[in-house]
């Protein structure tokens, strides 16, 4: 009748066995007593009990619903570890397991891992059923049980990741102390949410359970034994794995205030079908994951809780197990695991050597750094914050033109020693003297150009030459963007590409050269995101350094060709607002003034330089004269240019 009003029954207190308490308090067997003193001589043995109730009332409700509401799920409050019995030989479908809170709470861990490996034992399908939990209205709170600390996130990644339904008890995410039962109306207590502990679950909990569907099931659920280095089983650490798909996992947790460390390399016996029968089987950690016995695979994985990434040779795991080393009531939750292939290019087991079992944040970052690590010490010569402070005081300084050159070359060997490292790892070849050689022209213009008035220039290019100073002569972040850039444009020309634009701006992200500009800037007192403002300018620097063609006379096609660019558009802040498409002012002010640095740069050492170098101003000059008149929208911005590259 209840089941066809609600598609879930909860049996409240259920571990009341009828046909056991309706003996024990009405029908006492003889000789016992009874609870109820008067009913003594309604007494009736066990074997008249089974006679008059053979089967268990609440074997009697599961087989009924079955048979006329099969889609009604049943689920028993079963405490005082009746839970295995409620699921195995009742059949209750979701049973309350009070052990996971009681024991854990305890830390009865030995008792706990029991548990489970009775159940697997029997039979791992009972996983499923049990509704773990770390509070309930009849407990104290979790917090007052388990505290706020890592023994609580500790336990809670466990209810997380176990198969079976976790359940969080009411003001538990918030950490609120007010026991309360079902008859509350309201709370009494005047509690506040404690952000930092709502922080923590959707840091650590919350994204554990949007994958549930990798840690509900059974099928490939493997708790292993940790094995210390004098060959005991730590019974206070809890390891286990489970596949979904091509999804693995592997949580560690330590429940107990103490420090331990060892292997987890075998799994606890379950039970497996045999014919008719069943038998009981282990696998090792390599066979729970799906790993290759291989010694050319290496096996990459992620701790949630920290965010590192590891590296392990796959044979390895499957041969010796996983090494932990734990803390008091410290936890893993391993996720994302992939093999790959120790190959050239993919240097993985000289990246798993020298990494030598750390984790990192990224483990193809560190291979690229680990390929690209000639380049890297080469480059860290040129762009460094000591570096940078000189230059910059040598180019401000009122030291004539041929004395800063003098200085300058000093640079040159660096430069070819940065040419040979990108042929190194390239595996290019070319001529890197001369390209060195034409850094060092655009090093030796910018000396130059302090002494502007010795030249015999048009009275129009001394202007744009001044404009140049006054741009050399501003902030700190110019001076690192531009030498930076200066060190690196030119990279990808070891290619022998005609694009060799497209090579150092992609070597940039291969190679992680914005690492080492990053930290050059920040040494010299920008903060994040004056570094990361540095290191966009470079790269779209780098990108279009080719940006002037003389050939293409049209201020109109060249601002449509940067704006094809992404990078670009991020530089110039473009965004949508009410359908309309609106740019940074400033930033496009920036960008012009960028634009005719490196277009003055290219075109230095060109016997046509002066004629190239106005020619070049003229473009910008027009960009700039159409965004004054755009108000900062874009599609203004390019027909005002269009109409003024008539």
């Amino acid at each position: 009748h209840v089941a066809r009003y609600s598609p879930i029954i909860r049996f409240d207190a259920a571990m009341t066995l009828i046909k056991k308490h309706i003996q024990r308090l009405w029908f006492p067997e003889p000789g016992t007593g009874g609870a109820i003193a008067s009913r003594a001589e309604h007494g009736l043995t066990r074997q008249q009990i089974d006679a008059a109730m053979p089967v268990e009332f609440w074997r009697e409700v599961v087989d009924r619903v079955q048979r006329e509401m099969p889609d009604t799920l049943l689920l028993a409050e079963a405490f005082w570890l009746l839970e295995g019995y409620f699921v195995r030989t009742l059949g209750m479908h979701r049973v309350y397991n009070s052990a996971f809170m009681n024991m854990l709470k305890q830390e009865e861990n030995s008792k706990y891992r029991d548990v489970i490996k009775n159940t697997m034992q029997f039979d791992p399908q009972i996983l499923k059923r049990f509704v773990n939990f770390m509070n309930n209205p009849d407990e104290e709170t979790a917090v007052a049980q388990f505290g706020k600390d890592d023994k609580y996130f500790g336990v809670c990644t466990m209810m997380a990741t176990l198969p079976g339904l976790p359940m969080f008890g009411h003001g538990q995410i918030e950490g609120f102390s007010e026991k309360y039962g079902m008859e509350y109306r309201r709370a009494y207590w005047d509690e506040a949410v404690d952000e930092h502990l709502v922080q923590r679950h959707q840091r650590e909990i919350f994204p554990l359970l949007r994958k549930r569907y990798l840690f509900a099931e059974v099928q490939n659920f493997l708790l292993f034994d940790m094995t210390t280095s004098d060959g005991h089983v730590n019974e206070d650490v809890f390891a286990y794995s489970n596949i979904s798909g091509g999804e693995r996992s592997l949580v560690v947790y330590h429940n107990k205030y103490a420090h331990t460390s060892g292997w987890i390399h075998t799994s606890t016996g379950f039970a497996m079908k045999n014919g008719d029968g069943k038998k009981i089987v282990q696998r090792s950690l390599g066979e729970g994951l799906g790993l290759h016995n291989i010694p050319m695979y290496f096996t990459i994985f992620r701790d949630h809780i920290s965010g590192l990434e590891f590296i392990r040779n796959s044979q390895e795991l499957c041969q010796n197990g996983l090494f932990v080393d734990l803390g008091a009531f410290k936890y893993h939750v391993f996720l994302d695991f992939r093999e790959v292939l120790d190959q050239e290019g993919h240097p993985y087991r000289q990246l798993a050597t020298y990494l030598n079992g750390r984790g990192v944040p990224s483990i193809e970052e560190a291979r690229k750094e680990l390929i690209s690590q000639p380049v890297h010490d080469e480059l860290s010569k040129l762009i460094n914050g000591r570096t940078f402070q000189k230059l910059i005081d040598l180019y401000k300084s009122e030291m004539p033109a041929s004395k800063k050159i003098e200085e300058l070359d000093k640079l040159q060997p660096h430069i070819e020693a940065l040419f040979n490292s990108a042929v190194q790892v390239s595996g290019f070849s070319a001529d890197t003297t001369a390209l060195s050689q034409q850094i060092m022209k655009k090093l030796h213009f910018l000396a130059e150009v302090s002494e502007a008035d010795s030249y015999d220039y048009e009275k129009e290019h001394y202007e744009i030459l001044y404009r140049l100073i006054a741009f050399l002569n501003g902030d700190l972040s110019s001076w690192c963007a531009l030498l930076s850039y200066l060190f690196i444009h030119t990279l990808g020309k070891v290619s022998g590409d005609d694009y060799f634009e497209e090579w150092s701006r992609a070597w940039m992200d291969e190679w992680l050269l914005t690492r080492i500009i990053d930290t050059a800037v920040q040494n010299l007192g920008a903060d994040d995101d004056g570094a990361i403002r540095t290191v966009e300018t470079v790269k779209v620097l780098v990108s279009q350094q080719r940006w002037f063609n003389r050939d293409v006379e049209n201020p109109y096609q060249i601002l449509e060709k940067l704006l094809r660019n992404e990078e670009v558009r991020s530089f110039l802040g473009v965004n949508r607002y009410q359908g309309v498409l609106w740019f940074h002012q400033e930033s496009l002010q920036q960008l012009m003034d960028w634009l005719l640095m490196i277009g003055i740069l290219e075109t230095a050492a060109d016997p046509d330089s002066a004629s190239r170098i106005i020619d070049c101003y003229h473009l910008v000059d027009t960009i700039e004269k159409a965004a004054e008149r755009s108000e900062f929208r874009l599609e203004r911005l390019l027909t005002e240019t269009k109409e003024l590259s008539v």
